[in-house]
């Protein structure tokens, strides 16, 4: 199929008529009313700071059940320890801006300014969170998503310090899971994911659990 062009009208055409890649659309904006919808459909936006919004729906699709989580024996042993302190969205703004930063530095980033203004809205309005890691009253780790229904879709990390990443994800999920949350959304498989404990699904069964769940 061709790729749908998005306009003004706020609408996506159906998340199982992604190219292979992934692809679904092009166009539109990031209004907090199409991230949401894009969100409950299965969909979400990346691109680069040149580039229209691109909206993806990947197959199949890298995700955490919440249950599955692994935590490693040296990450066991770092909780155990407390060796970093764990706050919960307490520094947004500075999370996604780190994310970014972070990313730019290694291979270029999605994290545009447009990008930051339309997650911190999302923010406001009780959507967006974060998960950090504080060394010495230090952000040194973190990451942030949106929350819909019992869904948490996940959107980026960042680490400045050994480990602080894993250990904000770990303590996240598991706040998540006590809340009620039955998916995290990881969009794309990366080894680091992996070693977390996500496993890749269909996206036809990806898309039924989010739509039973946001």
């Amino acid at each position: 199929m061709n790729v749908a062009l998005l306009t003004d009208e706020l609408w996506f055409p159906s998340a199982e008529k992604a190219k292979a890649n992934g692809l679904l659309a092009i166009g539109g904006d990031l209004r907090t009313d199409r991230l949401l919808l894009a969100y409950r459909s299965g969909i979400f936006p990346w691109f680069n700071d040149d580039e229209p919004p691109l909206w993806w729906c990947p197959d199949p699709r890298c995700v955490v059940f919440p249950d599955e989580l692994y935590i490693s024996k040296s990450m066991q042993q770092l909780l155990k320890r407390n060796a970093f302190e764990f706050r919960f969205n307490t520094a947004f703004k500075e999370v996604i801006h780190l994310c970014g930063q972070t990313r730019k530095l290694i291979e270029g980033t999605w994290i545009t300014n447009e990008i930051e203004e339309a997650y911190c809205k999302l923010h406001n309005l009780g959507y967006a969170f974060s998960g950090e890691a504080w060394l010495n009253n230090e952000l040194v780790g973190g990451l942030y998503g949106l929350r819909i229904g019992n869904v948490f879709f996940g959107e980026s990390m960042f680490s400045k310090v050994s480990n602080a990443s894993k250990y904000a994800f770990i303590k996240l999920v598991q706040q998540l899971q006590q809340d009620g949350v039955v998916l995290i959304d990881c969009q794309i498989y990366t080894p680091h994911l992996e070693s977390l404990g996500a496993r890749m699904i269909d996206r036809k069964e990806f898309l039924k659990i989010t739509a039973a769940n946001t």
